[in-house]
């Protein structure tokens, strides 16, 4: 009998989570909310619900499909991490020549930054998914259940007050991502 060569990775499911996988999309439900993706690009990987966790694999082994296993497995682990305890970004507002002031457009899902290097037209900066933004002081904290939309929302405020035509070392002013991690309240 001849082996065929596979890989397999498997994510454990806490208790309190449920996932569903229909085709190659996969759905977790959990205490913070649902999240659902579609892995329907990843044409060479199979994955299923079996015994409290869920299995990803591929048979006719190269680099590329062992490298999709992965990326599948550590995206469905940072879902179920997601409806669990949620993620958290923390930025910070720095300022020494104009201060800045920053609020949260909620209607049109944007940050409204104001004054920045004394400019008369405000920037803005996209608010992703279904995430939070609050500004307190001088810090800004992202929350969400969705990594991406939170960690692209945390980029689109610091991408808003990047600096151009200015010497870095002098004009420090700006809106920086100080700490990344779970959302343990």
């Amino acid at each position: 009998m001849v082996k065929i060569p596979h890989v397999l990775e498997r994510v454990e499911i806490p208790q309190g989570v449920s996932v569903e996988v229909e085709g190659l999309k996969v759905t977790v439900k959990g205490p913070k909310g649902t999240l659902t993706k579609d892995f329907s690009h990843m044409k060479d990987v199979s994955i299923r619900v079996e015994e409290g966790s869920v299995i990803v694999e591929t048979y006719m082994v190269n680099r590329r499909k062992k490298a999709l296993v992965g990326t599948a497995a550590a995206h469905i682990r940072n879902m179920i991490k997601g409806v669990t305890v949620g993620y958290r970004y923390k930025l910070k507002i720095v300022f020494s020549h104009f201060p800045i002031s920053v609020s949260v457009d909620e209607k049109n899902k944007r940050v409204v930054i104001k004054n920045f290097l004394g400019e008369r037209s405000d920037r803005f900066a996209k608010i992703y998914g279904d995430v939070k933004v609050k500004v307190q002081g001088n810090d800004i904290i992202v929350e969400g259940i969705d990594i991406e939309a939170v960690g692209l929302t945390a980029a689109s405020i610091e991408r808003a007050t990047k600096i151009k035509d200015l010497d870095r070392r002098v004009f420090m002013d700006g809106i920086y991502i100080y700490e990344k991690g779970e959302a343990v309240d």
